[in-house]
């Protein structure tokens, strides 16, 4: 898994391509540190997979932000990721675009 992470204007984003799973999550982790950022981004346009370790990280991320007032949002998910997310509910949580 690869990650690019891009601070601009107070939104994060993170484009993460390859496999999110149970060995990869700590990357996506770690580079979840919000610097200042009111709003993130996750662009799965590269995503081949995510688990649910990956969603516990987005569903960590997202309650966090809300506790700030902070947006998320994914973007570009292919339907292989976006099967995972309407299979576990979480597809209208994140608001998929």
């Amino acid at each position: 898994m690869t990650i690019d992470r891009r601070l601009d204007n107070g939104t994060l984003t993170l484009a993460v391509a390859g496999r999110l799973d149970t060995n990869t999550a700590p990357e996506l982790e770690a580079a979840v540190k919000l610097d200042g950022a009111t709003a993130l981004v996750f662009d799965f346009a590269a995503l081949d997979y995510i688990s649910s370790a990956g969603l516990r990280i987005l569903l960590t991320a997202k309650k966090s932000l809300m506790a700030t007032g902070g947006t998320m949002s994914v973007v570009n998910a292919n339907a292989s990721v976006r099967s995972v997310f309407e299979i576990t509910g979480c597809s209208e949580l994140f608001g998929l675009a």
